[in-house]
């Protein structure tokens, strides 16, 4: 049997609940499929802060290298707020996608049918959503220079300025454009690139890169829409859309946007895939739920671990090649969930409402 290295950061908050009750699930289908997981545990957000005094340590980032893929729970609380935003739980995730150089943030939306009335939107508006977005990961905004706060003017015309550097590389659109055509093609066969492009040049750069990209994929359809239409047509008419793609701001807001439209953003899984490639020959790659922390509900046994778990299935797909496990868990979860059981989030009758553990052995004992 192969066996396969996976470094889980269980992180804060509900963090650690919901991947602990995920893993006999990941190790179950993995093994199924040959194979085993070799699972090291390791600190990284505010759980990190407070062993380590920093989020992320350069040992736990040195383990993310080496091994086939990375689970994440979740990271932050408000017990770390008054921290500098340099040290902040936070500064974890980003740490760890720019040292493992993970490009490409992969978060599904999908309407699974028992959970239509969920929605805060009409049933005729969400029925039949399937969409992807496609996320640039490692620059852009968040990473771009110049950026600080510094104290400007003097005597009592001294004030504060904040600033950040919105700035793309052709080849960093290139290789996200290229993850976006190459899903569309397994898919429904449409791209839809977001930018501003009537008022910031680099978004001007992007659509010519994606659009010069676009060539290789004929037998895709590119359509370009700009940011503020495209948050008002996910909740307009997003089946409109396929596979959306676009900048890490961009994307870090329509993604949550996206993940609303489904009913719960506790049933959002996240993949963000590198350049490099393990020893199956996959992408390496770092798993998440999209919801945060939820301090509130921490340790009261209400946290959803659907997300998880199904972000449990997109590691199998992308890191350890098992489609055919991907896909068991992704059915068996409709399965649950078509039989009426339900997390708090989620409401249900009296009777079908589980916990998290509850919920999480139901799907160990289908897959």
């Amino acid at each position: 049997m192969k066996r396969a290295k996976i470094l889980v950061l269980p992180g804060d908050g509900i963090g650690p609940e919901v991947v602990r009750a995920t893993l006999p699930i990941l190790e179950k289908v993995a093994s199924a499929g040959g194979i085993r997981c070799d699972v090291t545990e390791a600190l990284a957000g505010g759980c990190s802060i407070d062993q380590h005094g920093i989020p992320l340590t350069d040992e736990v980032l040195r383990q993310a290298k080496k091994v086939d893929a990375v689970m994440l729970g979740a990271v932050g609380g408000p017990a770390w707020d008054q921290l500098p935003h340099e040290t902040r739980p936070e500064r974890a995730l980003l740490g760890l996608r720019s040292g493992l150089k993970l490009f490409a943030n992969l978060r599904p939306a999908q309407i699974i049918p028992a959970l239509l009335a969920a929605s805060t939107l009409k049933a005729e508006v969400v029925e039949g959503i399937d969409l992807l977005v496609v996320r640039e990961l490692t620059g852009g905004i968040y990473f771009g220079k110049p950026r600080g706060v510094k104290t400007i003017g003097s005597g009592d015309k001294m004030e504060k300025k904040g600033y950040n550097t919105e700035v793309y590389q052709t080849s960093e659109i290139v290789r996200i454009a290229r993850v976006a055509f190459e899903a569309a093609r397994l898919r429904k066969k449409k791209v839809t690139s977001v930018d501003k492009a009537n008022i910031l040049e680099s978004s001007i750069l992007w659509r010519e890169v994606v659009a010069g990209v676009a060539k290789d994929y004929p037998d895709v359809q590119l359509e370009n829409m700009y940011v503020d239409n495209c948050a008002m047509q996910l909740v307009r008419n997003p089946r409109q859309f396929d596979v959306i793609v676009t900048t890490n701001l961009f994307g870090d807001i329509l993604s949550d946007e996206a993940a609303m439209l489904t009913g719960s953003i506790g049933m959002l899984p996240s993949a963000s895939l590198g350049i490099k490639k393990n020893r199956f020959g996959c992408a390496q790659g770092m798993y998440e739920p999209v919801h945060g922390s939820a301090p509130d509900i921490t340790g009261k046994g209400l946290a959803n671990p659907l997300a998880t778990i199904l972000s449990a299935a997109m590691l199998l797909r992308y890191s350890l090649g098992l489609e055919a496990g991907a896909q068991r868990i992704e059915a068996v979860v409709s399965q649950v969930l078509a039989q009426g059981y339900r997390t708090a989030d989620l409401g249900g009758a009296e009777g079908q409402r589980l916990s998290t553990d509850e919920m999480a052995k139901r799907v160990l004992e289908a897959v």
